[in-house]
Parts: structure tokens; C-alpha cells; sequence
């Protein structure tokens, strides 16, 4: 497991919802979500604010598909919440999010949306391979949500988060 300590105490991570193919000519950057992504999407951020679960701050890729998921975050969440874009997300790596998130230490929650394998990965590296495929067996599905809360040290281990919760489309 992956080191990183509060703050944030909370974290939570959206895979974008379902897009579609790309077009002939499109590059895979500018991809939208097809009819289901947005159902998904918005589906997903509403369960998010049935359940009270509002993050501080919200980190995006900058693709269109999660730019658009995150909008409807912000919509179903809090209209305050101005989503912030990071380039580098878009095919970032696990060492670029686990670096965006151990950066936010003026929010006490963050919502990274990002892309897979990366998104399943992070989850891997914070709760450990186990509890990942316990939670999610078949893969990080397109509007996963996973939501884990910092638990604190135990011993003779790195930092524990807990996936405190799960909630797909």
C-alpha cells in the first residue's frame, strides 16, 4: 500500500461514465460521453449526494469525458464546486494521480476523475490488492465511484485507507 496522510481525510475516486468510440479523425482526448455515459454519470453524482459525500475540491482530467462527468458532479453535488483540470491526468500515470493527491493539503476531501487502468490502480495502491477485487471483482467500471477514508497508522504497515464505500451507476 501507498503512503499518503491526511490531509485530505477523504478521498474519492470517479472513473469517468461510458463515452463513445471515437469518430474518424477524432483523437481519443476529445471523446464524449455516448447517451449511457450521461445517464451514468448523472446516476452516480446523484447517489454521491443522496449519500452526503461532497468533496472540498474536484481534480478532473481535462478529456472531455471527464470533464463532462465531473460537470455533472458539480450539478448534483454543489453548483460552488468549480471542478479544477489537470493536463497531466490524461494518461498519467499512478506516480502523477498519487502525486496530485498527496498535494491537496488545504482540503480535507478531494475527488480525483480520472481515467483506467489508472483509477483502479490508485485504488489498488491505497487499500491494497485485496480489498480492491473484494469491492470490485470484475475491474473499475465506467462511473465507479470508490470512497475511502484515512484510518491512520497500523502497525508494522504504511498508512491504511479504508474503502468506506463503493456506488456504480
Amino acid at each position: 500500500m501507498t503512503t499518503i496522510t491526511p490531509p485530505p481525510s477523504r478521498i474519492y475516486l470517479l472513473r469517468h461514465a461510458r463515452s463513445g468510440w471515437a469518430e474518424p479523425g477524432q483523437h481519443d482526448f476529445d471523446r464524449t460521453l455516448d447517451n449511457q455515459g450521461f445517464a451514468e454519470a448523472e446516476i452516480v453524482a446523484d447517489k454521491a449526494a443522496d449519500r452526503n459525500y461532497r468533496p472540498d475540491l474536484v481534480i478532473s482530467s481535462t478529456a472531455v469525458r471527464c470533464r463532462q462527468t465531473a460537470e455533472a458532479v458539480r450539478r448534483a453535488v454543489s453548483e460552488t464546486i468549480e471542478p479544477v483540470y489537470v493536463d497531466e491526468l490524461y494518461n498519467g500515470s499512478l506516480a502523477t494521480y498519487l502525486a496530485v493527491l498527496d498535494g491537496q493539503k488545504d482540503s480535507r476531501s478531494v475527488m480525483l476523475v480520472g481515467h483506467n487502468p489508472t483509477m483502479e490502480e490508485v485504488l489498488e495502491a491505497l487499500v491494497g490488492a485485496d480489498r480492491m477485487v473484494a469491492a470490485i471483482p470484475g475491474g473499475y467500471p465506467p462511473a465507479g465511484l470508490a470512497v475511502l477514508d484515512y484510518r491512520g497508522f497500523t502497525a508494522g504497515s504504511d498508512a491504511t485507507w479504508m474503502l468506506t464505500d463503493f456506488l456504480t451507476a
